[in-house]
């Protein structure tokens, strides 16, 4: 069985708030915990969820923006999160991100070419001319006219911005990238063309993609698998085809359902859920959903659901649709059951 490119064992992430300096008990943010799945090369795994449920932070702790509390994230095999400096330096080449706001996350005062070509100069020195000729390489790849190298961010329109941020990501030839919320702010006709253009990338380049998105119709066009999150936990990790034709984890269908259906003559499941959801500084014990669920049995309401795997590829952390009775002796393989290339809808 091959290594996969990025395997992500049991990453968790607590927040405190505050210090013990008064030896007073400090609230803690359980925001990322217990997550673990594996993502190949060319595959595309999207991680959504409600605003608060972690997609974020999971996108930072890949990154080592953020460290983790404890878990492992490994890159063909090696434990980044435990590398300090210069091999995590080396080991970043590998990896690079997209982010969510074109406006703010590339530097006014650089041109797109210094942009683009900055990230290389932190590991190799380019003469002027080698410079140019990348810069304008990878603004060809990315739908952009390589004159465009000489403007600045502001002289281009937030469609412009985020694909000279696609193109700087692509600067270190990386085999993953994370790109969090990479069109949210993008106008619906340049989110098409931004997907369209990911899409295409890693069918040239065999990239990876952990795309993290709360719309479900950008996540049904570019996904190969899907990782639902609730309260800091995967609920149901599954093909992007199997799980949109048939959720099985009450919140999935809860969160397809509410997805608005641009045909009129279409009627839309209804899915009962009532309630907020619950605070991450005082979870809920057992299952975090159960306060929400319709299906909810005591079992919920004290123990912690594991990922079970079904019939069809897909794991699922629910005592009533997945007992866990069968519950493998490695519950992390589980979550990185094997990727199969699908068609794109």
């Amino acid at each position: 069985m091959n290594t996969p490119l990025l395997k992500v064992e049991n990453l968790t992430k607590h927040f405190r708030l505050g210090t013990d300096f008064l030896k007073k008990a400090v609230p803690i943010v359980r925001a990322v915990e217990d997550v673990s799945f594996s993502v190949e090369p060319g595959e595309t795994l999207c991680i959504v969820g409600e605003s608060g449920c972690g997609k974020s932070t999971i996108a930072r702790l890949l990154m080592r923006i953020v460290e983790p509390t404890c878990g492992r994230v490994m890159i063909d095999g090696t434990d980044i999160a435990g590398l300090k400096k210069q091999p995590l330096r080396e080991w970043r080449r590998r990896m690079q991100m997209v982010f969510q706001d074109p406006y703010s996350s590339l530097n006014p005062r650089l041109t797109a070419g210094q942009i683009i070509t900055e990230p290389v100069d932190n590991f190799e020195r380019l003469n002027r001319q080698d410079r140019e000729a990348l810069a304008a390489d990878l603004l060809r790849k990315v739908g952009m006219s390589p004159e465009m190298m000489h403007r600045l961010p502001s002289e281009l329109s937030g469609g412009q911005r985020q694909r000279l941020g696609i193109a700087r990501a692509l600067a270190l030839k990386p085999s993953l990238i994370v790109a969090d919320e990479a069109v949210s702010a993008l106008d619906v006709s340049v989110q098409a063309q931004i997907l369209n253009l990911l899409v295409d990338l890693q069918q040239q380049m065999g990239i990876a993609y952990v795309f993290i998105s709360h719309d479900l119709s950008v996540v049904q066009h570019i996904a190969h698998r899907v990782a639902v999150m609730y309260l800091g936990r995967i609920v149901e990790l599954a093909p992007c085809e199997v799980l949109f034709a048939r959720p099985t984890h009450p919140y999935t269908e809860a969160l397809i359902a509410a997805a608005p259906v641009p045909d009129p003559a279409r009627v839309r499941l209804e899915v009962p859920i009532e309630g907020e959801v619950p605070s991450p500084i005082n979870p809920p014990r057992g299952c975090a959903f159960h306060p929400r669920c319709p299906l909810a049995v005591e079992r919920c309401r004290t123990v912690v659901p594991p990922l079970v795997p079904m019939a069809d590829g897909r794991v699922v952390a629910c005592h009533v649709r997945a007992p866990s009775m069968d519950v493998p002796a490695d519950p992390i393989a589980a979550a990185a059951a094997p990727f199969t290339h699908i068609s794109q809808p």
